[in-house]
């Protein structure tokens, strides 16, 4: 991973720049996490950008169906959109500012492609999706799948900045999402030049820059950077109008977690254990997307 020499700043010990990842049918991320020195921000494990990508009509960048073992996966699109379809037989085509949290648990199946109707012509693909590691006496629970509009969804401003609140918690507000650990995931939009104070509630937190340029105590953030806070206070950012970023956070994992491919889990030899049955094909299929998938990487 390309991390960029640390601020010298009391609130950021660390900035990660991240590195390109491709998942298949030409699909280009910018992943975050897990980064170096603290691999992940409260139950944060995975951090993926994709996009702003111009897709030209007929290309193809669907993600085939793939399994996924102790963590939530949490989509959000700035623009374009996508279709979601899972083992439990979900359908869901998730929008601009909508959430989408599946839960793998045991295990769980899912493919996110292009919509048709986005299919025959030009469009624009941008957005997040992160993993939230689940706890321990929860890694082995049943697989489920909620969507969330965006209307749903709690949205204030506060100074110079429109907040959405994604998932988890920030002061007395709670999003409808429902999450397995203490946490927050925030949209944080500058609708004019001013600051705006990151909370200390939560233990660790992440300020990510999506566009623009925001600055913490006096030295910049640039786009396509996560900015690691130091814990136990507020933290005062600056940013210029049009600024885009997103805060994640929370309490600190029970215990260290072990990734391989799509798995996340405390133990080593459940790890094992998916391995062999995504290869034996004994994970669940996908009603109506069953004819192809995403072969166990060799390495």
């Amino acid at each position: 991973m390309s991390i960029p020499k640390p601020v010298p700043s009391p609130h950021v010990p660390h900035v990660y720049a991240g590195h390109e990842k491709e998942l298949g049918g030409g699909f280009i991320v910018r992943r975050l996490l897990p980064g170096h020195p603290q691999r992940y921000v409260g139950p944060f494990v995975f951090f993926d950008h994709f996009g702003p990508t111009d897709i030209d009509a007929g290309q193809n960048i669907d993600v085939r169906p793939h399994p996924h073992i102790g963590l939530a996966t949490v989509t959000y699109l700035f623009e374009g959109e996508m279709m979601h379809r899972d083992s439990l037989g979900s359908v869901q085509r998730i929008r601009p500012g909508d959430i989408n949290w599946m839960t793998a648990g045991r295990g769980i199946v899912h493919s996110e492609r292009s919509t048709d109707e986005n299919r025959g012509k030009a469009w624009r693909s941008h957005g997040l999706q992160l993993w939230v590691a689940l706890p321990r006496e929860a890694e082995e629970c049943p697989p489920a799948f909620h969507h969330h509009a965006a209307d749903s969804l709690p949205c204030w401003q506060e100074g110079a900045v429109r907040l959405r609140l994604m998932a988890g918690s920030s002061g007395s507000r709670q999003s409808p999402v429902e999450v397995s650990s203490p946490m927050i995931y925030m949209d944080l939009r500058w609708e004019e030049d001013g600051h705006w104070t990151v909370p200390a509630e939560h233990a660790e937190r992440a300020l990510y820059v999506i566009a623009g340029q925001v600055s913490i105590d006096g030295n910049p953030v640039t786009p396509r950077h996560l900015a690691l806070l130091a814990p136990g206070g507020e933290v005062r950012v600056e940013a210029s109008m049009g600024t885009q970023a997103v805060l994640v956070g929370g309490a600190p994992l029970d215990g260290p977690r072990y990734i391989w491919w799509n798995f996340v889990s405390s133990s080593k030899e459940r790890l094992e254990q998916a391995k062999a049955d995504w290869a034996e094909e004994r994970f669940d299929s996908i009603p109506g997307d069953d004819k192809e998938r995403i072969p166990l990487p060799q390495r």
